[in-house]
């Protein structure tokens, strides 16, 4: 084995890809079931939003999340006169959860105006070799995941804004995020991508992370 395909020189190789682009490129002479993740780092992302209340309440959606938990607190918050807004946030597998909350939400209190913000978000996961003898290092793989943020208002909000929609419109916003998510993502596989660094694509389009297909 030449010096530049060892262990070790594969795993720097794979962290200077990281570094530059910010999405992992393995080289092909390296094969990473050597690895396992141990830790997920959400990075700090500012709301889409200005002029939030103080005390505004934020219901963060995550995967394992129980939907009936969440409603029920977020339905009794709701209830009282005295609580006008309420935020949704969720980002990779919670989005679609986060969604489901929403439309529930809008359907049980059928006067709330809605902003919806779709954006991306940084985490970091932490791989290390499971063998630790075997003279691997420890990488940091950045990824851009998709995320999404929704604002419930018992009172008006600017019509205007991206993103809205009136009392009684329930479907119509996420059909034609959908349609338009799924174009993009037929553009950008008609231009071949270049990754996250430079266009938002989803990195597993750019090359997998390691022991993920």
């Amino acid at each position: 084995m030449s010096p530049a395909h060892t262990p070790r020189a594969c795993a720097r190789t794979a962290g200077r890809h990281l570094e530059a682009r910010g999405v992992l490129r393995w080289p092909q002479h390296c094969r990473m079931e050597n690895y396992k993740k141990t830790k997920i780092v959400e990075k700090p992302c500012p709301l889409p939003f200005t002029d939030l209340p103080a005390d505004i309440i934020e219901m963060k959606v995550k995967d394992g999340s129980k939907i009936r938990n969440l409603m029920g607190y977020a339905m009794s918050k709701m209830e009282q006169e005295s609580v006008r807004q309420i935020l949704f946030t969720g980002s990779g597998k919670a989005v679609s959860k986060t969604i489901t909350c929403v439309e529930i939400m809008k359907r049980r209190l059928k006067e709330l105006h809605q902003i919806t913000k779709v954006l991306f978000r940084q985490i970091e996961e932490m791989w290390e070799p499971i063998v630790p003898e075997a003279g691997l290092d420890a990488l940091t793989v950045k990824r851009n995941i998709p995320a999404i943020c929704v604002l419930l208002s018992k009172d008006p909000l600017d019509p205007q804004e991206p993103g809205y929609q009136a009392p009684g419109s329930f479907d119509a916003f996420w059909t034609e995020t959908l349609k338009a998510e799924s174009q993009g993502q037929m553009k950008r596989k008609q231009g071949g991508g270049r990754g996250v660094g430079s266009t938002g694509k989803h990195p597993r389009s750019a090359g997998a992370a390691p022991g993920e297909p």
